[in-house]
């Protein structure tokens, strides 16, 4: 059965180098982490070789979700400011505190809090300013400016933009150039701090960089960045990176921060273990050339079948949009449900995402080949072609 949403085994299930380097570790030693091992310096250090010079404090937590809440709690012990500027149908964990900054999921339930700001999503493709326009990355900043200063005029301040650096449940949605950079600076200006959400993007999953955040270029750096999912491969592992200065302030208020089990020995040698498989394996490079493969075999069903609307994404971060018609681009939610319950039946699990559930989403374990993607490709093909037959025959009857 393949598993094209399954990020979090990101180099394979049970992969032999993790499951050994996790047996090895628990029959050796496993402590709470008020006992330094080496293992989580060598750890620490493994992940600052791979990111900017300027994040170089860590802090291990057990989950996504804690690493979010503690980056809340640093921006705004930092900038000593409350308001959160979020993008719309953005999802960034299940704590309480997370979902007060979740469009996805607090419209739902409590409504939106006083304290948060949503941005619109910068999506050329359904959104306010698209492919056409001559520079979405600046336009869409400019709405983010437009918050802050309509908050400053509230009285408020801003302590963070919180985003992922590739939306995912808003549709696998790839910023458009210049966005993030923009949106640090207007954000900064406000005394703000910029925290990129890692969780689904990291550890190479774009291909070609390590983080998501760095296909904005090398003079863009978070203030924060969270992880979480892929850097255990399921084990319930999560990080938070940051600044010194920000470190600084979160500690000088006296209070300790403590988390028992964030980087004790044996998450930390599993981290390194699947630092190692995807370094040995070259998963980033897996990850480019076979989602270069399928996002070209995507584009090929495009242009055979009318219901693919759009397609995007970088390395093995891919999303199909469905619609109706191209024209309009209105979504097509219940032919993209019907292809994830066909694609089922030949044991291909998947799934949908976006505000209109229409984005079928491709987030295979980085090990993906490129017969996999081959596979994969066929039966869409075949199913999307049934639809149309099916629409085609309704057609004809009315």
């Amino acid at each position: 059965m393949f598993n094209m949403r399954n990020f979090v085994f990101a180099v394979g299930h049970s992969h032999p180098s993790i499951t050994q380097a996790a047996a090895a570790q628990m029959d050796l030693l496993n402590s709470n982490t008020r006992f330094l091992h080496d293992n989580i310096v060598l750890y620490a250090d493994r992940l600052s070789a791979t990111l900017p010079k300027k994040l170089c404090v860590f802090y291990f937590v057990n989950s996504g979700s804690e690493a979010n809440d503690l980056a809340l709690r640093m921006a705004r012990q930092y900038t000593q400011h409350r308001d959160v500027i979020v993008l719309d149908h953005a999802y960034h964990g299940h704590l309480t505190s997370l979902i007060d900054i979740s469009p996805y999921k607090f419209r739902k339930l409590e409504g939106q809090k006083e304290w948060v700001h949503v941005a619109p999503l910068p999506d050329t493709y359904h959104g306010i300013y698209r492919e056409d326009h001559p520079d979405p990355g600046q336009a869409y900043a400019d709405t983010v400016k437009s918050l802050i200063e309509e908050a400053h005029k509230k009285g408020c301040k801003i302590s963070s933009f919180f985003a992922e650096s590739l939306p995912s449940v808003g549709g696998q949605i790839i910023f458009p150039t210049g966005y993030c950079k923009r949106v640090a600076e207007y954000v900064h200006e406000a005394g703000g701090v910029y925290v990129a959400d890692e969780i689904q993007t990291g550890f190479g999953r774009v291909g070609s960089h390590f983080w998501a955040f760095q296909l904005q270029g090398e003079d863009f750096c978070p203030d924060i960045v969270t992880m979480g999912k892929p850097i255990g491969n399921g084990h319930p592992i999560a990080c938070v990176a940051t600044t010194e200065e920000i470190a600084a302030s979160f500690t000088a208020n006296g209070v300790e921060y403590f988390n028992t089990f964030g980087g004790n020995p044996v998450s930390c040698a599993i981290g390194l273990a699947v630092m190692d498989v995807i370094e040995k394996e070259d998963l980033r490079g897996n990850a480019l050339r076979v989602g270069g493969h399928l996002k070209q075999l995507l584009h090929q069903l495009q242009t055979k079948h009318p219901l693919v609307g759009d397609v995007r994404g970088v390395g093995l971060f891919i999303g199909m949009e469905l619609v109706k018609d191209r024209a309009s681009r209105k979504p097509a939610t219940e032919e993209a449900a019907h292809l994830v319950r066909r694609l089922k039946e030949e044991r291909i699990v998947i799934s949908t995402d976006g505000p209109w559930d229409s984005v079928i989403k491709f987030k295979p374990p980085m090990c993906f080949s490129i017969e996999d993607a081959e596979r994969v490709s066929t039966c869409i093909d075949q199913i999307l072609g049934e639809l149309e037959d099916s629409h085609q025959k309704e057609n004809c009857r009315s």
